[in-house]
């Protein structure tokens, strides 16, 4: 697969992933039809092969040769399935002056005003009342319209968005009272809105993502944070299936909650990922010390986005390191472990990229500027394993429609195919 080929699946694998919920089901689509299987938590599991479980918006796949050991360590990708956007509310139909309009509530960090005059849906997963889950993307149903300069002439000197009053998306025209958003999301999936008991349902943009640029060299859309790396793991773990290496288990690890900070039954805070390697330690004989062991043979690459230098704001970013766009993944350095990164990893990140031939670019922050977080922190205080942080850049990060390079997301690609292959010597 060339990087453009790589860059059009990876915009094919978005926009069937409008949610979390469909990032995961996406995901695993794509690992049943490469041979894996899905295995259900309450079941007893098999040892050797390659399976894959969903919970909720996370993913976790995974692949044990047949001579693997209860000492053998894993390899693990992290990433996570959710972006920054909107959650609708309880009692969601609203709307006056003729106006249908949703109650939605801020979900993570997005950059609010980029959700603008946008052509938008609703995605996400209805439930009814015996517990059963039904994936719903309605396609373009709804929109943050902008107040019109003629009314507000001081727009363009600093524009003020009330997330209670201003961002309620209008959905059509009539009368709230006699409207049911939830009736209408039940009708698109043929589903009878009386049964439905919850619900998780995001605002995600519509717009296919594009190659453009004078020579083809920069690709949009909107999650890229975090689906780039989702889906360079996936590639790289249906890669690793047909050849597996013989001393090393490799593992998709997506998240949810990420940009929430994690603290779910399917974040990185909960306990999804040492369920798995618990149950697959366990599935190999592992006694407590044998699976600490493995725990030690292991490393994880916290795979997130990371910024590009902005070339109209360069003095956000630290003067000695300005990573570009199709420049190679970043590795992200922080020295108040916001970033998991440290010597040893660094080292390890260094020699992986060369094996692979793939450049990568050193990320740190401006002293004035905080950086955000990531699961890697995370992941290695819950379980120990050495982790390191390193991420696709990105303009315009948490935007409705986010930018990158187009190499980068296959650079990563690459570096994940050898590192699921196990560690160069």
């Amino acid at each position: 697969m060339t990087s453009v080929e790589h860059i059009l699946d990876l915009r094919d694998f978005i926009e069937a992933s409008p949610s979390s919920f469909h990032a995961a089901r996406e995901s695993g689509r794509r690992l049943a039809a490469a041979g894996f299987t899905e295995l259900a938590e309450s079941a007893p599991w098999p040892v050797q092969g390659k399976y894959f479980v969903i919970r909720d918006g996370a993913i976790i796949a995974w692949l044990v040769p047949e001579n693997a050991a209860s000492t053998t360590g894993f390899n693990i990708l992290g990433a996570h399935t959710d972006s920054p956007s909107f959650k609708l509310k309880p009692k969601p139909t609203t709307g006056r002056f003729g106006w249908l309009q949703a109650g939605v509530e801020v979900y993570g960090g997005p950059l609010i005003n980029s959700w603008l005059d946008r052509e938008l849906q609703f995605a996400g997963r209805l439930v009814d009342l015996d517990g059963a889950e039904t994936l719903v993307a309605t396609g373009p149903l709804l929109r943050f319209p902008q107040l019109a300069i003629h009314l507000d002439r001081s727009s363009n000197d600093g524009l003020k968005l009330d997330k209670q009053q201003h961002m309620n998306p209008i959905w059509g025209q009539g009368n709230a009272a006699d409207e049911d958003l939830l009736g209408l999301l039940a009708d698109r999936v043929g589903v009878d809105a009386s049964t439905i008991g919850g619900y998780d349902i995001v605002v995600a943009d519509t717009q296919p993502g594009q190659v453009f640029g004078a020579n083809n060299e920069f690709f949009a859309a909107g999650r890229m944070d975090n689906l780039t790396s989702v889906h360079a793991g996936l590639l790289a773990l249906i890669a690793a299936a047909e050849s597996p290496a013989a001393d090393v288990i490799p593992v998709l690890a997506a998240f949810d909650h990420e940009e929430i900070g994690s603290n779910s039954r399917s974040g990185a805070c909960g306990p999804i990922l040492e369920d798995v390697l618990t149950r697959v330690s366990d599935g190999l004989g592992a006694s407590v010390s044998e699976r600490r062991r493995a725990f030690v043979n292991s490393l994880c690459i916290s795979a997130d986005a990371g910024h590009a230098v902005h070339p109209n704001y360069s003095e956000r970013h630290d003067p000695a390191n300005l990573p570009v766009l199709n420049g190679g993944p970043l590795l992200k350095i922080n020295a108040n472990q916001r970033y998991a990164t440290d010597g040893v990893g660094a080292a390890m990140w260094a020699k992986l990229c060369a094996a692979a031939g793939a450049p990568y670019q050193e990320f740190v922050s401006n002293n004035n500027v905080p950086c955000g977080s990531t699961i890697g922190p995370l992941t290695a205080t819950r379980l120990g394993i050495r982790t390191l942080d390193v991420g696709t850049p990105l303009l315009s990060m948490h935007s409705a429609r986010e930018l990158c390079g187009v190499a980068d997301p296959y650079y990563l690609a690459q570096i994940t195919k050898t590192f699921f292959g196990g560690l160069p010597a």
